[in-house]
């Protein structure tokens, strides 16, 4: 494990290496983007950004990853990650990354959300990466753990596929509470002051999704599909993404459905979704910042540690998502000043490997599951 901390220190070029191959992907699928926005790119998001604005940002990209190629075959000593990144940016070159142009989107039945995935996954990089390596809580973590390919994965298909997703959870509130006639309510929210109203929201959605949360660890047959989530030895930024499809769903029913039934303005929305996307990776990153006076106020990463806790002892703690106050009304809360648990993750069940073999491991019959009775599960 200490070897891989050592080969990445600034000044070899390795880390430069790698951030131009990293970059020069994201710009050559960037561009497909802009050739098929209609498959590509998802009308929600699409909403949110101009075109002129991307296209500044790909040319921007190419030639940061262009600019770090350069680093990295100056400073190391082998020049094969210089060399890939400089081949893939050659390659984005060539079919167009430099004269692309934003055009009129029709609209489309079924799309993929490669869009989103792009410039989130650049995003949670540019934010995350650098904090953990500064300031990282488990400084023996591998940068590269064994499964983080793995997390990736589930990062890359859970953007992808947005759009099911939204379908999935979407279909069902419309078809229950569409027709309830609630204009009147949702007219009083949104007349209520811009501040109220986001607190309102956050704090609904929170409470909703942390009896959801809640159900999944008291629960033996849910506890199936939510302990993935959970199976990873390796808190980091992309953690947060290992979660089950059910898992998934639920959960975001859970939080979606008052928001939708309520009425909450879209610029409401969009913020909680927004702030879910950044917090999430947040409370998930190995980061040793403890946030002060603020971390009594919202979830952070060494509230959310502890309730990825390996320890038995400390099982069933901390389920709300963003404001602790939930979990202390609830006899959920665990802070103890400034300590952190001493490693995280579930040891009790074998998980295998792999995304496809995660996906399917809840559903089949699990030795973990047949030596666990409900009472011992309550509330894990």
């Amino acid at each position: 494990m200490n070897s891989n901390n050592k080969r990445l220190k600034i000044g070899e070029g390795k880390i430069s290496g790698y951030v131009s191959i990293f970059l020069a992907i994201l710009s050559f699928l960037a561009v497909f983007c802009f050739k098929y926005p209609e498959i590509l790119t998802s009308p929600e998001f699409r909403a949110v950004y101009k075109g002129e604005q991307m296209e500044v940002l790909l040319t921007s990209v190419i030639i940061a990853a262009f600019l770090f190629a350069i680093l990295s075959f100056i400073l190391s000593k082998k020049k094969k990650y210089a060399l890939i990144g400089l081949i893939i940016i050659t390659l984005t070159v060539l079919i167009g990354g430099l004269k692309v142009e934003a055009t009129a989107v029709g609209a489309s039945r079924w799309y993929l959300g490669l869009d989103w995935l792009l410039l989130d996954l650049l995003l949670m990089s540019v934010i995350f990466i650098p904090i953990e390596m500064i300031w990282p809580k488990n400084t023996e973590q591998p940068r590269f753990h064994e499964e983080w390919r793995t997390d990736l994965v589930y990062f890359v298909i859970s953007h992808l596929f947005i759009q099911l997703f939204t379908v999935i959870i979407n279909a069902p509130v419309k078809a229950v509470f569409g027709g309830m006639g609630l204009t009147g309510l949702h007219n009083w929210i949104q007349d209520l002051p811009f501040v109220i109203e986001l607190f309102l929201a956050f704090f609904t959605a929170d409470f909703c999704q942390y009896w959801a949360h809640r159900f999944f660890h008291s629960h033996v047959y849910l506890w199936r599909f939510h302990s993935i989530h959970h199976s990873t030895q390796n808190m980091d930024w992309l953690a947060g993404s290992r979660t089950h499809f059910i898992d998934i769903i639920v959960t975001r029913c859970a939080a979606f459905t008052p928001l939708f039934v309520f009425g909450f303005s879209p610029i409401v929305f969009n913020i909680y979704i927004l702030f879910m996307a950044i917090h999430a990776v947040l409370i998930h990153s190995n980061t040793r910042i403890n946030f002060g006076f603020w971390k009594y106020m919202f979830a952070t990463p060494q509230y959310h540690h502890w309730h990825h806790c390996e320890d038995p002892k400390h099982y069933g703690k901390n389920f709300a998502t963003i404001f602790p106050f939930i979990d202390r009304i609830f006899g959920t809360y665990y802070l103890p000043n400034n300590i952190w648990p001493d490693g995280t993750g579930v040891h009790e069940g074998n998980y295998p490997k792999g995304y496809l073999k995660q996906m399917i491991h809840p559903f089949t019959k699990s030795p973990f599951d047949n030596d666990l009775k409900m009472e011992e599960r309550t509330d894990r």
